[in-house]
């Protein structure tokens, strides 16, 4: 097992409208479908532990860039998604906000009851450690409020829990993830990387092993002992809402929309479909680059907020239109590749082709 990152974000009020939901719900479920036919089940799980990936994919389904309601939010629809297909995909989610994060041992055992996993025991123990991990071992000052754990039938899961320092006015996102399974108390983050730093009490760095082996101890010999050690963030937010130059590789975004032009002859049938102007095409392309695109195409979430706008009109407020055309040519295309015709998907894989170009 190990931390695969961690998300600083600001505290923000108010919640995603039923009309905004709702397509949630829908583009984000055609994009797990498209994940798992072109890739893998495993793949899903992968890029929900990426916490750029994650903030990247709240932005391409119109929930504001930055805020800390992006995680609560996009993991209510991705669970609603996953519930309307019956888990047919053979990947599950349990847990929520609140009163729900409490309830995930049992919604993990009656998923794991109806659909024959063997492994729902051993689920609730990964939950509950994380959970003890990132609220007790690992004392930032963040108390967790919201907990869901993703997984599969055949064993993989990631863990995307969220805590709040309300002194700060500031929410800290945690992501775990199964592969490579080593100690859920030894070192278990990677790529932990922020510009603030934080001295806080970490019980689970390499170093604090023998504090550990000492605390086990101090339980049996009632004696008392700390350690006080750094960690750092991988993914820090800032607190204004707009969003500014520097908040995003403005390059990248003019690279997206210059090639995806530049490709219009090579897919014809595709661009001349109803409705698919350069906004649409813009969002489409940066739908691809989410799906399709290597780990370095969403190091700038906020890049994807260009799709079909935010939920509070940064960097424009939705439009709704798109976010339906880009859902509507989804899931045309998957259901055409689900019997056999891959080659609307992969007019649409075509437009990140030219990935590597964006970052040079």
């Amino acid at each position: 097992m190990r931390k695969t990152g961690i998300a600083e974000l600001p505290l923000h009020n108010g919640k995603a409208p039923p009309w905004l939901f709702e397509k949630m719900v829908e583009l984000a479920g055609s994009i797990l479908d498209v994940l798992v036919l072109e890739y893998s089940k495993g793949e899903v799980i992968r890029r929900f532990s990426d916490p750029c990936w994650f903030q990247a994919f709240g932005c391409i389904v119109g929930f504001d860039w930055h805020s800390s309601g992006l995680t609560t939010t996009l993991l209510g629809a991705v669970k609603e998604a996953l519930k309307k297909r019956n888990f047919e995909s053979g990947i599950f989610i349990a847990g929520g906000k609140g009163k729900t994060a409490l309830d995930t041992p049992f919604e993990i055992d009656k998923i794991a009851q109806k659909f024959g996993l063997n492994n729902g025991a051993e689920l609730i123990r990964t939950s509950r450690l994380t959970a003890k991990v990132d609220n007790n071992a690992l004392q930032d000052g963040f108390k967790l409020y919201h907990h869901n754990i993703i997984f599969t039938d055949d064993g993989k899961w990631a863990v995307i829990q969220q805590g709040m320092d309300p002194e700060k006015k500031m929410a800290r996102r945690y992501h775990w993830l199964s592969e490579n399974l080593l100690s859920f108390v030894d070192e278990p983050h990677t790529a932990v990387i922020c510009n603030e730093r934080r001295r806080v009490l970490n019980l689970v760095a390499h170093e604090a092993k023998n504090l550990r082996r000492g605390i086990v101890e101090i339980v049996k010999e009632e004696r008392t002992e700390k350690l006080i050690a750094e960690v750092k963030i991988a993914l820090s937010m800032p607190r204004h809402h707009e969003i500014s130059l520097k908040d995003i590789n403005l390059k990248k975004l003019e690279n997206i929309v210059r090639r995806a032009k530049e490709e219009i002859s090579s897919f014809e049938d595709l661009i001349l479909v109803k409705g698919m102007g350069e906004k649409a095409l813009k969002a489409l392309a940066l739908t691809s680059s989410l799906i399709y695109g290597t780990s370095i195409s969403y190091r700038d979430p906020a890049v994807f907020s260009y799709a079909h706008g935010g939920k509070d009109g940064y960097p424009y407020r939705v439009n709704i239109r798109l976010l339906k055309n880009t859902i509507e040519i989804l899931k045309e295309a998957i259901n055409k590749a689900k019997i056999g015709n891959r080659e609307k998907l992969d007019k649409i894989r075509k437009l990140v082709e030219w990935e590597k170009s964006l970052v040079k």
